[in-house]
């Protein structure tokens, strides 16, 4: 960011702080507008207190499980196109799959790292992004914290957090049944029940949900739809208050989910080299797929593998959480376990014959990960000079994976065959201590300061049995390895809070983030990968204002950021005997910076509107040449994977009383997002253009009857994108065709008891 850009931000934040610090006097201004209408305030949890979000010094975004439900946005991607700092890389299957913050993430199927974006349900840390990707259910909100968050949620925060709250069960007996049905053979059933079990003393909620869609993709060879997928689920919390005093919560959750995700279909028979942009034509590759009626573009939705690629998923989790209330301390244990089991089964290249041009080469992965964690933390009274959150960390994640790659190649007529098999796992503790407390010098004036202590233990064993002494496309040779590394670290924050009144303030923070140490643990390891990454850290200086005006009929929150990383953890282009894979590095120094915001107006009480933007420039500051590198590495300044310099979102939605019965709403929604590079080579056929989504919908609400009539077009202007593009493994690019690559009806009918 240039000095002239900073200072240019840094004085409209203060013009900002200007309008707020005078917000009061203006309210007369809409003294024509109902009392009531003022915008909803949720309550969050970013620092482990209950907290207005307008409070809290942390750039934060915030969805209620209302909103989630009447959007229909059911897991993170969902959520991504609402939230403008939140992108999300997809992939065949949940392992491939993760979430950015700020252009920041990490993008590798190894299981010796984790996440730089963590992803936190009811308090329980996951380590493992694919553990995150399913369906979410009956949620109270949603939290997004950009930017370093380690002191209070971890070493894998470096660049954010997502902070799951699940609904807890009520102490009157309340329900629901929702059914959904959506164009493309699109259904979606949940239910909850929750209520007293012992008056006054243990309430319960146990919630479902199934759902299934057959896909949008034309599978040629066998003449049905992919890229769908079969979801079913089930939660339970139980909630006893055996005294005042105590609380405890039992939660556990299972889903389970089978997926028929192609390895992406054909946009491209070429491929253009950076930087130099010269095209290499594979003519062989476009008369092949021409022979299956196929053209490779940009809209392309036929896929032509020999195999219909399949995974499957379960994911599940149980958690104790205890609050006890001790002469105004709050003392909190969370006990959490979670398992996650996956089978993928993919076309490594997408083509539908063996030829003497192209290789047929199949995959068959199996993961088996469990985590056990324990936290004790205590939380002081606020009101004196000094008040806190403390606590002490454990996490134990243990991996194993199989994973096995056939290949058969056409020589000189004869058909040759080849395999690989590799068996590998990780086994990985984190120890920590932290505490972060706020210093009250006045009762408008605060200071912020907090730090957490580190320890990463890593081991990691491989080894792999092929059948080819030499490597072949794909599959490199035997390898047989184990080693282990640790690292004792830091993260911390500080800053400074002033209350401009009693609904807005102004924040400063400096903050250090941190993610520990890896291996590059996966099926084509080889010695380069039995070198330890060093950890991921990032430091970050934000300032931000947050407020409300008009008597809380205009809520908004501003941020300016500054964040840095060094031996940033990526996955960079391989190539095997002339497959494409990908390798885990250390790939230098990277950036973020930018400015973002969220506002939310009610004018009336029947009218919401709703304002969001990131503008972010994130960046390869110097990037780390891996040895023997196939691509250039000449990427310093060049865009980070899924950062698109701007992203826009705005919803709007209006209620009209028709009756003392009923109730009308009417809502639209329009997300806008720039071009965005999908790959850090920087190729330039893996760039997606920019494009604008619209959605809207049409509701009938009964007052207090208790039903409720949806009707949603989405993708209205029936644009066409791809969430994600990537060189195919043996020959052209494919892409990934999202579920709104093209306009789409649906309905849905609740009934709340």
């Amino acid at each position: 960011m240039s000095p002239a850009r900073r200072r240019a931000w840094l004085a409209a934040l203060l013009a900002s702080a200007a309008a707020l610090g005078a917000g009061q006097a203006a309210a007369a201004v809409a003294a024509e507008a109902s009392a009531n209408a003022t915008v909803e305030e949720l309550t969050v949890t970013a620092r482990y207190r209950e907290e207005s979000l307008n409070s809290v010094p942390i750039a934060l975004s915030a969805l209620s499980g209302d909103q989630l439900a009447r959007k229909n946005l059911n897991n993170l991607q969902d959520i991504s196109q609402s939230v403008p700092t939140v992108d999300f890389r997809t992939g065949a299957s949940n392992k491939d799959r993760t979430v950015f913050i700020r252009g920041v993430g990490t993008i590798t199927t190894s299981p010796g790292v984790e996440p730089s974006v963590s992803t936190v349900i009811d308090g329980v840390v996951l380590s493992r992004p694919g553990q995150s990707t399913l369906d979410l259910l009956d949620l109270e909100r949603i939290e997004v914290l950009r930017g370093p968050q380690g002191t209070l949620f971890g070493k894998n925060a470096s660049a954010g957090v997502i902070n799951i709250v699940t609904k807890g069960p009520t102490d009157q007996f309340k329900g629901y049944v929702d059914a959904s049905y959506y164009e493309g053979d699109e259904t979606r059933v949940k239910a909850s029940v929750s209520g007293p079990i012992i008056a006054g003393k243990l309430n319960g909620l146990i919630s479902g949900v199934t759902a299934s869609y057959g896909g949008n993709v034309n599978d040629v060879l066998r003449q049905s739809k992919v890229n769908g997928y079969e979801h079913s689920g089930v939660r339970a919390k139980l909630v006893a208050t055996p005294s005042d005093d105590l609380t405890v919560t039992l939660s556990a959750d299972y889903i389970q989910g089978k997926e028929s995700t192609p390895n992406g279909v054909f946009s491209s028979t070429n491929r253009v080299a950076y930087p130099t942009n010269v095209v290499s034509a594979n003519p062989g590759l476009a008369t092949l797929l021409a022979s299956y009626g196929v053209t490779a573009s940009a809209d392309n939705k036929s896929a032509v593998a020999s195999i219909g690629s399949t995974v499957k998923d379960r994911n599940a989790g149980i958690g104790l959480q205890t609050e006890w209330k001790l002469g105004g301390y709050l003392l909190t244990s969370i006990i959490g376990y979670r398992t996650w089991d996956n089978h993928q089964v993919p076309d490594f290249d997408n083509l539908p014959v063996l030829t003497a041009a192209f290789p047929d080469v199949r995959d068959d992965g199996l993961v088996n990960f469990n985590q056990t964690s324990t936290e004790f933390r205590v939380t002081s009274p606020k009101g004196g000079f000094f008040d806190y959150v403390a606590g002490v960390y454990y996490l134990r994640a243990v991996t194993k994976e199989v994973y096995r790659r056939d290949l058969q190649r056409l020589v000189g007529g004869a058909i040759l065959s080849d395999f690989g098999t590799s068996a590998y796992g990780i086994k990985a503790r984190n120890y920590a201590a932290y505490g972060e407390g706020n210093l009250n010098f006045t009762p408008r004036f605060r200071g912020i300061l907090g730090a957490r202590l580190i320890r990463d233990e890593l081991d990691y064993y491989h080894i792999r049995v092929a059948s080819t002494a030499v490597p072949v496309t794909g599959i490199r040779p035997f390898h047989s390895s184990e080693g282990s590394t640790s690292k004792d670290s830091w993260s911390g924050r500080a800053g400074l809070q002033f209350d401009l009144n009693d609904r807005s303030m102004i924040y400063a923070t400096y903050s250090r983030g941190y993610k520990g140490p890896a291996f590059n643990t996966f099926f084509n390891m080889q010695a380069l990968d039995e070198i330890a990454l060093k950890p991921e850290t990032s430091t970050s200086a934000e300032i931000g204002i947050k407020g409300s005006l008009l008597q809380g009929r205009l809520s908004g929150a501003i941020a300016i950021f500054d964040t840095k990383f060094e031996n940033y953890q990526a996955n960079f282009t391989d190539v095997v005997a002339g497959g494409f894979v990908t390798r885990l590095i250390n790939a230098g120094s990277v950036s973020s910076r930018g400015i973002e915001g969220d506002f939310s107006a009610r004018p009336t009480d029947a009218l919401r509107l709703g304002f969001s933007f990131a503008r972010t420039d994130a960046k390869v500051d110097s990037f780390t040449c891996p040895t023997g590198s196939p691509v250039s590495c000449n990427i310093n300044g060049q865009p980070l994977p899924f950062a698109p310099k701007l992203k826009v979102h705005v919803d709007a939605d209006y209620t009209a009383h028709l009756s003392s019965d009923w109730d009308l709403q009417l809502s639209t929604d329009y997300s806008w997002k720039d071009k965005t590079q999908y790959s850090l080579a920087e190729t330039p056929d893996t760039i997606q253009k920019a494009y604008g989504i619209w959605n809207a919908g049409i509701a009938l609400l009964g007052v207090s009857n208790g039903w409720q009539v949806r009707g949603v077009v989405k993708n209205i202007a029936n644009q066409h994108y791809s969430s994600l593009i990537g060189y195919g493994s043996v020959a052209g690019a494919v892409r990934f065709v999202p579920r709104d690559n093209d306009r789409y009806w649906g309905a849905t009918l609740r009934k709340d008891f």
